[in-house]
């Protein structure tokens, strides 16, 4: 890891007060970190433009438990990418309705593929991607 450099930058007076208040709301203790914060997030997105990066997220279901052979259908998609999901959690929200949450890793291009062919399998309510990063290369 580098040294630390200090840098100066220009900002318009509402700009920085617009700033100043999502700092605040975000609980940043100084707009440093709140401005390495908003880079690294920057990188981490240009991580997902690469289909081969690897990358880690969530996939978030949400489906109805009573619908004919889908818990075996996501059971058989599932068991075809054991390299790319790491772990599964499974949550009752209701008597009807249940989530899944799976842990993944890999590369881009794969773990969108699964994401894909889970939250599209009829029956399911909702699907949510959320990817993020191995922190592999962020400082």
């Amino acid at each position: 890891m580098g040294g630390t450099i200090r840098f100066g930058i220009s900002l318009d007076s509402e700009l920085l007060e617009k700033f100043d208040r999502l700092c605040e709301e975000r609980n940043y203790p100084t707009r440093s970190e709140a401005i390495r914060d908003l880079i690294r997030n920057e990188l981490v997105q240009r991580e997902w433009q690469d289909q081969n990066q690897e990358v880690a997220g969530t996939l978030t279901l949400v489906y109805d438990h009573h619908q004919s052979d889908l818990a075996q259908k996501m059971i058989e998609i599932q068991h075809s990418a054991l390299d790319v999901i790491i772990s599964t959690l499974h949550v009752h929200i209701d008597h009807k309705n249940c989530m899944e949450v799976l842990v993944l890793k890999g590369a881009v291009k794969d773990v969108n593929d699964i994401s894909q062919r889970l939250t599209s399998t009829r029956g399911i309510k909702h699907g949510k991607l959320s990817l993020s990063t191995t922190g592999k290369d962020l400082i």
